[in-house]
């Protein structure tokens, strides 16, 4: 009789030789030819030596070892939190009671595709604000369907489902590979303790189906039908260790294998998928943990600083894990509770909504020289130029006259450029999370990005500089949005 098993999820990659990763072994490496087209180029003028720089230091680097980690949004959030550890933070758990105290610095995670990281104040009271930068960790991709084995012409094929709005066309003719998540069985080392009411009954046969009109050889036909290709379950379970038949679940991606690496004559641009959005959610991200490298720099702080990244932006939010459920409003109630320490008032959650203030961050499209039609002729955001602030007048963005003026004080403060962007009158607007936020309890929210080329295409391209402006603005943000948001009032 074998032991009981019980589930046990690990995230996987299949890399390329050229790819580096900390999880797979050298001997699959022959699987993917190498091609020194796609090695990067050296960052000989970029420290990545930790988290822990001085503001002058540049984070494109870093950002280039996140992108190389993220294939997709549980490797984004597996990174993202050993990011946090290593800075100090504490793991909490959305099952668990939250035992919080000023100057604490705490995270979690949900669905390990979305992340909500805070630091409070020292100064903390119960109606104060929360400071939050909000980020999407999923791009357009292709997604193994459940039933993936397929076979034509001589060849194994995968079937995949569209995730996205994806410029398809681009994802022809290239290198591809498999990333995601599986969950899979092992041996309970508890040992094997039957219930002996319900679980020593012995089993006589299988119950009859005389119902059934289906012949017996095209039942055996179909129940002999691979999920997926054996070749593939070889592979996976080769990586994991274990068994293919201990294989439960898999969740994957189709990825491009070529890394994230700089280009232009200058290195001024970055060459990688998924800048859509993990280079907001890494500067974000990376904003917070800086902002509060030390206990000092929490000292004088009287809101909460947080960063929230979401899954499923690409597919309209609506998830679990997605921007349209409460996950960040329900962890900013639980935090007032948690820091009252007593009875709190029915208002005070709704107070802290009033006072607070949301930068919803997703990448802006960037004027493209060949096409500068597409743009309205007098918003045509650069790249190298600053972060670009998003307006629409029907609310696909979330920006409104007041919460623009904030986030540009901060940038006049730290003498930082900023650009604007309005789409043309006879093209459609896009949208992000947002309006999704801010409609659903009533945040003061401005939409912003950094400019981009060939958005949705499975290689995007931004500036380099612009990478260290979004830092440094949302560093400030952080920082200096207390005292800058009390010199404005609006309701009197």
């Amino acid at each position: 009789m074998s032991g009981l098993t019980v589930a046990r999820l690990q995230l996987f990659h299949y890399p390329s030789s050229t790819v580096r990763t900390t999880v797979i072994s050298s001997k699959l490496h022959h699987y993917f030819p190498s091609s020194n087209r796609y090695r990067p180029r050296t960052l000989h003028n970029f420290s990545t030596s930790g988290i822990a720089q001085s503001s002058s230091s540049s984070i494109v680097g870093d950002l280039l070892d996140y992108l190389n980690e993220s294939w997709t949004p549980f490797h984004a959030t597996a990174e993202a939190k050993r990011l946090l550890i290593d800075a100090g933070f504490e793991l909490l758990n959305e099952n668990d009671e939250w035992e919080l105290k000023p100057g604490g610095r705490y995270f979690f995670t949900r669905n390990m595709s979305c992340l909500v990281a805070f630091a409070v104040g020292q100064k903390y009271s119960v109606g104060n604000g929360f400071h939050i930068i909000a980020a999407h960790t999923d791009s357009p991709c292709l997604k193994l369907k459940p039933k993936s084995a397929s076979s034509k012409s001589g060849y194994l094929m995968v079937n995949v489902q569209t995730y996205g709005g994806g410029l398809w066309h681009t994802w022809f003719d290239r290198d591809l590979t498999v990333a995601g998540r599986v969950i899979h069985s092992t041996v309970n080392k508890d040992g094997f303790k039957p219930n002996l009411e319900t679980q020593l009954i012995p089993l006589l046969a299988t119950k009859s189906e005389e119902t059934s009109v289906e012949p017996k050889e095209k039942s055996s036909t179909s129940s002999s039908k691979v999920t997926h290709h054996p070749q593939l379950m070889q592979i996976l379970s080769q990586e994991l260790g274990c068994g293919t038949d201990d294989i439960a679940s898999i969740e994957l991606n189709i990825c491009d294998t070529q890394p994230s690496c700089l280009g232009g004559a200058n290195n001024e641009f970055i060459f990688s998928g998924r800048l859509d959005n993990l280079a907001s959610s890494y500067c974000g991200l990376r904003a917070l943990i800086d902002s509060c490298v030390s206990p000092s720099n929490l000292s004088s702080e009287h809101a909460i600083r947080m960063v929230a990244l979401f899954d499923n932006e690409e597919v309209g939010s609506d998830s679990y894990q997605g921007a349209g459920a409460p996950t960040m409003f329900q962890a900013i109630r639980r935090i007032v509770g948690s820091l009252a320490h007593e009875h709190v008032s029915e208002t005070s959650f709704e107070r802290t909504i009033r006072q607070s203030f949301l930068v919803s961050a997703d990448m802006a499209h960037g004027v493209h020289p060949n096409f500068s039609e597409k743009h309205e002729e007098h918003h045509r955001p650069e790249m190298q130029k600053g972060l670009v602030i998003k307006h629409n007048a029907n609310q696909r963005y979330a920006t409104s006259g007041v919460t623009a003026f904030l986030f540009k004080e901060i940038a006049k403060l730290h003498n930082l450029p900023t650009q604007e962007f309005v789409v043309r009158n006879d093209m459609g607007c896009g949208s992000t999370i947002g309006p999704i936020l801010a409609s659903g309890v009533g945040i003061r929210t401005v939409d912003c990005g950094i400019a981009q080329l060939s958005m949705h295409s499975v290689r995007e391209i931004c500036g380099t500089e612009d990478i260290d402006i979004a830092y440094r603005h949302f560093k400030a943000f952080y920082e200096s949005f207390s005292s800058i948001d009390k010199k404005l009032i609006v309701d009197f």
